[in-house]
């Protein structure tokens, strides 16, 4: 095997390598079926086995409540951008609120209004971004149509500790960089949703986890690929999904419970490892800002 380098990149970023090792063991048949995850339907037995591992996988680490779907979208956050505000902003009468720490954020913000009416809660602009806002300092409209923040600003550096408090308004999280590296209350969310290959797969999937009422009330004259009902009813197979980078999402997180098991680990297994980098920085009297 070729060796293997360090890779700090954000995305797509490292997997494990006993997945890795899995998939490359299994990758020309998978055991027992005798063609490959790259061949076969996304209509079998067996992929409707490995999608429904990978959803029960998640479920399982991130505690996801039964009032909750779990879909697995393509088009990445960049198409979430836009899908969020076009089923519960568009022809709302509503405005929605965003939280903008960084890029992604502000991405987000600019795709939604062109298709609906956003107001900025709050902005960290004046601080070039390097921080996120105390609950203090969000005044979140109580009918805005949603809030939305991105949970980990990766170009930046600027992570959320915890979710904000935006009372009874729906929240919506972008949690690409971060998804799995702790534990989340999932009930506290409207919508959590993650491009895989920042922390649980390769590229190709989108994880978003949306509670059930808000798909109740996604907009039914949008194009089905873009209607979150749609794509619920379907189980995430109305159009053929990315059945590799789901098979990967099932693998990796097989492994995270055969590994650490729960969230709490992963969690206390990442501290270990970004204070390995962080005392660096910090003993390096600001060099690195």
């Amino acid at each position: 095997m070729a060796e293997r380098v360090f890779n700090f990149s954000p995305g797509p970023a490292v997997l494990p390598l006993p997945a890795l090792e899995e998939a490359q063991r299994d990758l020309l048949a998978l055991p027992g079926v005798g063609i490959s995850i790259l061949e076969i339907s996304h209509r079998s037995k067996t992929f409707t086995q490995i999608i429904e591992a990978a959803e029960q996988n998640l479920r399982t680490l991130l505690k996801i409540p039964d009032d909750y779907s779990v879909l697995f979208l393509q088009g990445g956050a960049q198409l979430q951008f836009g899908m969020i505000p076009l089923n519960f902003l568009r022809n709302t009468g509503k405005k929605a609120a965003y939280i903008l720490t960084g890029s992604w954020s502000k991405k987000a913000k600019n795709e939604a209004a062109k298709v609906g009416d956003v107001e900025v809660v709050w902005d960290g602009a004046e601080t070039n971004y390097d921080r996120v806002p105390a609950d203090s300092e969000l005044t979140v409209p109580e009918d805005a149509a949603y809030a939305y923040y991105c949970s980990n600003e990766t170009i930046g550096g600027v992570q959320f500790p915890t979710e904000p408090n935006v009372g009874n308004v729906p929240l919506v999280c972008d949690s690409s960089s971060d998804l799995l590296c702790r534990p989340v209350p999932v009930e506290k969310y409207g919508i959590l949703y993650a491009c895989a290959q920042k922390n649980v797969g390769p590229a190709g999937v989108t994880i978003v986890i949306i509670r059930n009422d808000l798909v109740e009330k996604s907009a039914a004259d949008l194009p089905s690929l873009l209607n979150y009902k749609a794509m619920a009813d379907s189980k995430s197979l109305l159009n053929t999904p990315p059945t590799f980078a789901i098979y990967m999402v099932k693998l990796v997180t097989d492994w995270l419970l055969r590994e650490f098991g729960t969230l709490e680990k992963v969690e206390e297994h990442n501290r270990q490892k970004a204070a390995l980098i962080y005392d660096v920085i910090d003993a390096a009297d600001g060099y690195y800002r």
